[in-house]
């Protein structure tokens, strides 16, 4: 709920197997880095590598059911925001989930 920064880390197994794309965000970072240094190892553990492909900010309205994707990282440069968008809506299948290039 609220507005918050998020990631589009690229999972891949070792040697060049099969590969994931997944949008981890949280209120609680300060800077898009730190969302990456808390999944890589994660995913580490689960024998990925991670390669972070970009951020931006989420919008979350629960009470609408809405979500909007926008911005961009200053460390990581923005993420295909369309990319993020079909991955939510298989999560979030009764929302409308929107993206743009805004900044704010």
């Amino acid at each position: 709920e609220g507005t918050f920064k998020y990631i589009l880390v690229r999972l891949q197994r070792p040697g060049g197997g099969q590969q994931r794309d997944i949008v981890r965000g949280t209120k609680a970072a300060e800077f898009h880095n730190h969302i990456f240094e808390k999944v890589n190892p994660e995913m580490e553990k689960l024998g990925y590598e991670c390669k972070c492909l970009g951020g931006g900010k989420i919008e979350h309205n629960s009470k609408d059911k809405k979500i909007r994707v926008f911005g961009l990282s200053t460390g990581y440069g923005k993420a295909d925001h369309s990319v993020t968008v079909e991955i939510l809506k298989k999560e979030y299948t009764d929302y409308e989930i929107t993206w743009s290039d805004d900044k704010k």
